[in-house]
């Protein structure tokens, strides 16, 4: 894939970055080859990092370098390494053109960072997720690698999406066949029908506070001969 693509080169591009993304198989796994094209993709950016920013915390989910890796909470008064970050809620762009003019010489420039591009990939009440490039030398992001970026956390967003529903559901099957194979121990351990068995997993998944599938997975790893109690051991 060509470094810095324009035109038909773009297009192309950003084809193969949407292959690639749309080929990982979870969203960790998209979330840092989303970084690595990023630095490939944007003209000038040296450095990537996707954060995610919540009740007021900063976390960083996946980075190119350790120099962009943050976890820091504002409320403190730590670092900030997403310029604006509070404008990302609103509006999906936020550049910096030089970090010490922005007065930011205990954030970025302290750490030899003089431009950042953020790009917001998802946003709701509660949570703010960000991809963000930076480069050490100020205004390296013009309105081109904007409109780059803009279209490629497009991509990114779609290939987070699709990755989030298929761990969910291969979650859910998990889920579905570990609470099967804890009702049938139960079954044979109590005498009980199916739904009997199920209804006593629900009942005890209430008392003790646990998580149908916990408990479910404790029962199955007791039978199993690992540690743990079953529900009909008590």
């Amino acid at each position: 894939m060509p470094r810095f693509p324009a035109g038909f080169e773009l297009a192309e591009a950003l084809t193969s970055a949407a292959r690639q993304l749309h080929g990982t198989g979870s969203p960790h796994d998209a979330m840092n080859a989303a970084v690595q094209l990023a630095v490939r993709l944007l003209p000038e950016a040296e450095h990537a990092a996707i954060s995610e920013i919540q009740r007021g915390r900063l976390r960083t989910l996946a980075w190119t370098d350790e120099v962009v890796r943050f976890d820091a909470d504002s409320r403190n008064g730590s670092r900030e390494p997403i310029p604006d970050r509070d404008r990302l809620w609103t509006t999906p762009v936020v550049r910096t053109d030089d970090s010490e003019a922005a007065g930011g010489a205990d954030a970025l420039s302290g750490l030899g960072l003089r431009s950042a591009l953020s790009l917001r990939l998802r946003a709701d009440r509660r949570r703010l997720t960000v991809l963000t490039v930076y480069a050490r030398k100020p205004q390296a992001f013009d309105d081109e690698a904007t409109r780059i970026g803009r279209l490629f956390t497009a991509h990114v967003s779609l290939a987070l999406d699709s990755a989030t529903v298929r761990e969910q559901l291969t979650e859910a099957m998990r889920t579905r066949d570990l609470i099967g194979q804890a009702t049938g121990i139960l079954m044979e351990r109590l005498n009980i029908d199916a739904a009997g068995a199920f209804d006593s997993l629900v009942k005890a998944s209430q008392r003790e506070n646990v998580k149908l599938r916990d408990l479910a997975r404790r029962i199955v790893d007791a039978n199993s001969g690992a540690s743990g109690r079953g529900v009909g051991e008590r």
